[in-house]
This record gives C-alpha cells, structure tokens and sequence, in this order.
C-alpha cells in the first residue's frame, strides 16, 4: 500500500486490517528463568500465540501441549552434520523430537541450524542435505503438509543491502546454497526464514542513519534510486534487500519469516542506541507496524510473520552487555518496558517518546548495514585486537565461536582453504576473528575483550605471530 509520512498514524485504532503474526523466540542461556510451565502461562496470558525455540527440551515441548501455541523447534548447528551424512539419524531425530509431541504440542516448522554461514566450524556444506534429510523423515510420518522446514539466515549473507533494489546474496553462496536452498523451499511449500537487526545497522551507523527511521517514527523517509520506492524504516528496507537478492535468482515466489528482530534496552556505553526507551519504541511501534496489515514497499500485499528477540534477558550470554539485555520480561516475569502483543492491545498503545534517544539523528535516513556481519566501518587502523593465548585453548575456542556467531565477525577468511586459514590453530583464528569485530566496532572502547581473552596492539598482527596483516586486510579489500 501507498506510504505517506504520517504512515504511522493513519490507521484508525477502531479499524484495524488483518495484518501478519508476532511470536517470540524463547531463549534459555540463564540461570534464573521461570519453568517451562510458567512460560506457557506467561505467553498465553500475552496473548502470544507463536514462540520459537533453540532446540527441542522435553520439559519445554510438554508444557506446551495442548496450549494452542504454535511451535518452530531448532536442530542445532552442530548436529547438522550428521542429520545430513545419515537419513537413520535424521529419521531418529525426528521421532525423538517432533513425532513425539505433535500434534498435541502444535509444532509447525523446524528451524534446521541457525546463521550457519556464520558458524566457525564450517557447516554450511551440511545445510541443504540436513534439510533434506528431516523432510524426508517428516514424509515417511506424514507430517511434511503440516510442518515446514527452513534455516534462519542473518543480513550478513548478503553482499549488498543498500539500497533495498540492490540487495544480493554473497556469490560463494548463490550456487553451492542458495540455489539448492530455495529450490527445496519452493518444492516444499516452506519459507525463508531471516534474522534481521536494524539496532546493528544504526549502532555501527548512527551517524548517517537517523533513529525515527531505525524506530519506525515519522520521518521524511529515503527513496530507493533504483526501483523509485520510498521507505520509512530500516526493517523494511531490509527485509526488502532479502527479497530483491532473491528476485536475483528468480525466486519471487518465496515468502519469508522473520525468525528475530528486537532491540537490546541496555548496552555498554559505545553500544550507541541500546535502550529502554528505544527498545520499547521498536519493539512497541513494529508490532503495530505489523498487526495492522501491510507488507513491504517491495512486496505491498504480502503479510509478515516476525519473531521478537526475545523473551527474557537472558544472564548467561557472552558478548557485550547488550547481549543479555533483548528481553521483554525480566526472569521474574515483569515487562522490561510496556507494549502490547495483541490487536487489541494496541488499541491503547502509544510509543511515549523521551529526550534520551541513545544516538544522534540526522536530515538523511538511509538505508544499509548488515547486522551481525559486515564490516561496517574503517577495515584496519593503528590498532587492532588480538587473543591472548595465556588463556588457554577452551576460553579461546568459546571466546571464537561468539565472535564468529552472535559476534558478526566476518569469519569467512578463516574457513579450510580460504587465505587466511593457515596458520590453523586456535590463537590464530581467534585473532582474526577478534580483529573482525574490533574494526566493525570501529575501535570503540570495551570492543576488544571477550572475557579477557583478547587485548588491543598497535603493532600490525604479524608483529604478533598470527595472521599476516597482508593476508587480513586483502581478505577484507576483497570483499
């Protein structure tokens, strides 16, 4: 539908259109939340109707039987070698994980990994053959009309995303996954699902993205030069750069889910725009944006359905601050900051907007940024991070695999056989990777830590015996 600037407060409150789905992803990295029970009470009593979860916890699947909310379930990253490698696993899988609660446990889709292409030990290769692999298993249990299969992917794999028209899908991965991948969606009746953050794209960003675009309030809006298309937010134009990167390969026929999305409501300090008044403002203003029908600009006529990220704060994530501080509910099941989830509930909402905006704002929204992923930023400068190998093999190889993961380093550089692979050896990979987050953090103070295993240079890193700054820096010049 047409887009005015007052696109926020045309709709009527008396009147809402059919709109898409909000769910929300149910994170259990802490160790203070709620039973499982008490969750399925707390949903229902919000009038959540969808949740997604990161693996398939008995105590979790059972309470939800019978509840009348719908379930996405995960099969983690690093069982999808072997749900690829043998259709007895997968089957087995299957049987233990999804055949034994549903249907009174209403599962609807299976998340097979989740941003595999970030993943630091190399699974992509897996991704299409595991998905394939648990579909057939869901046929022989004639399951496969009810419960679709997909795998979350982040922003960062694509190589564009600014502007919208010209989004694309990294070109190592067009033939060797994304081809397959969407074929077996569109064979399958399924869906892409994508992780979009437009909090990263402002952090690394907030000095040409203005916040009203980043929090869904009014503003002038930005014209996309190529296809003459005006956007009044961020979300949309990135949701729309996934769906042009797949009109790229002729796959318009596709539709998506929009697995995570949310806004952290405290960060460190150089974590620009982190919180409660502007997590409540996204959050508060997406599911409205939602709810009340309407797709994209690219795709006017196509609902969405959006996971929020996510329940609860969640105390024992690593990372920056801001990694435990996405929830909606603190552990004790009070509200962070007060939205509604509900149609109904919006029929009182207002985002109560506050002088602390967290970020400064400019004449100019733009587009761009790829959460979790891309190098945003200055590439190199006169420091750089570096692991400290004193810390031993275990804290380096948790310390790379958040760096490579939720992190957003671009880990691409030190895959097998990629330039900067060798030397392979833990300290190596994880400076590279340390390094990756460091510069997308353009520098800023507290970015080069990880739990103490990393420390600032000002030396190149070959100084340092690990990664050749020529290799790293033409890893980067390449991109």
């Amino acid at each position: 539908m047409e887009r005015h600037s007052v696109f926020f407060f045309l709709i009527s409150i008396v009147a809402f259109a059919d709109g898409g789905s909000i769910g929300v992803n149910y994170g259990r990295i802490a160790n203070n939340l709620p039973s499982a029970r008490k969750v399925v009470q707390l949903l229902r009593s919000q009038g959540l109707e969808r949740v997604k979860v990161y693996d398939t916890d008995p105590a979790v699947l059972k309470s939800l039987s019978g509840s009348g909310i719908k379930v996405t379930v995960d099969l983690p990253n690093e069982l999808l070698s072997s749900a690829a490698r043998h259709q007895s696993f997968a089957n087995s899988w299957v049987q233990r994980n999804v055949v034994a609660y549903h249907p009174a446990t209403q599962i609807e889709a299976i998340a097979v990994g989740n941003e595999v292409f970030v993943d630091p030990h190399n699974t992509t290769t897996f991704l299409v053959p595991a998905m394939k692999n648990i579909h057939a298993a869901l046929v022989k249990n004639n399951l496969d009309s009810s419960i679709k299969i997909s795998s979350p992917i982040a922003l960062s794999a694509l190589q564009n995303s600014y502007p919208a028209s010209a989004g694309s899908f990294r070109p190592e991965l067009v033939e060797l996954v994304f081809k397959p991948l969407l074929d077996f969606l569109r064979q399958t009746g399924s869906f892409l699902m994508v992780n979009a953050y437009p909090f990263f794209a402002y952090e690394s960003n907030s000095d040409v993205i203005s916040l009203d675009y980043a929090l869904f309030r009014e503003n002038p809006g930005v014209v996309d030069a190529g296809n003459g298309l005006r956007y009044f937010n961020l979300f949309d134009a990135q949701i729309d750069a996934v769906f042009a990167a797949m009109s790229a390969l002729k796959y318009d026929d596709i539709k998506m889910v929009v697995t995570e999305t949310g806004w952290p409501s405290k960060g460190d300090e150089n974590e620009i725009g982190a919180s409660v008044e502007n997590a409540a403002a996204y959050n508060g203003n997406l599911i409205r944006r939602i709810l009340t029908g309407g797709g994209t600009p690219r795709r006017p006529k196509e609902e969405l359905t959006v996971y929020l990220f996510a329940l609860f704060n969640e105390n024992q994530k690593n990372g920056p601050t801001s990694e435990r501080n996405y929830g909606l509910f603190y552990p004790d099941e009070k509200k962070v900051y007060n939205i509604p989830f509900t149609v109904e509930g919006l029929k009182d909402y207002h985002d109560d907007r506050s002088p602390v905006t967290g970020g400064r704002q400019v004449k100019a929204p733009v587009e761009g940024g790829s959460p979790r992923g891309s190098v945003s930023k200055s590439l190199t400068g006169n420091t750089w991070c570096v692991a400290n190998g004193e810390m031993g093999k275990v804290k380096l190889q948790a310390a790379l695999d958040y760096a490579c993961g939720e992190g957003g380093a671009d880990c691409r550089g030190i895959q097998p056989g990629a330039t900067c692979y060798d030397p392979n050896t833990i300290e190596a990979h994880a400076s590279f990777a340390f390094n990756s987050y460091y510069q997308k953090k353009a520098r800023q103070m507290g970015s080069c830590y990880f739990g103490g295993t990393a420390y600032v240079v000002t030396q190149p890193p070959s100084a340092y015996s690990i990664l050749t700054l020529q290799n790293f820096t033409s890893f980067l010049g390449a991109r």
